[in-house]
């Protein structure tokens, strides 16, 4: 790109985070999506490097990903996939860091 942003539902439909581009403008119209913490209701928002997107995926779950770079076009997975970032804390790194914060705060010298 160009300019270095692009439409919120356009790079969701690239990096394959949506199916369908009308899934993507529905999930961005409905007032799901978050970009940097402001809520988005509109599907032509604009999505540059650096932003981070927080969503509700179908099975309810919440999806938060950096986004990496722009994609040209929307090509295999293998290739969506390094447009962005997950930032998910996985079950074993969440506990790691709340052990860490208790110990943290045990400790009074």
């Amino acid at each position: 790109m160009a300019d270095g942003k692009m439409r919120l539902d356009r790079f969701l439909w690239f990096v394959r985070l949506a199916r369908k581009r009308t899934w993507a403008q529905d999930l961005a119209e409905g007032g799901h999506l978050r970009i940097d913490g402001r809520r988005i209701d509109r599907a032509h928002a604009p999505v540059r490097p650096g932003n981070i997107v927080a969503f509700v995926t179908h099975d309810h779950k919440v999806r938060v990903i950096r986004v990496e770079a722009l994609p040209m076009r929307r090509g295999p997975p293998a290739e969506a996939r390094a447009c962005y970032t997950d930032l998910d804390l996985g079950s074993a790194k969440l506990t790691a860091l709340k052990n860490e914060n208790v110990s943290q705060e045990g400790s009074i010298d």
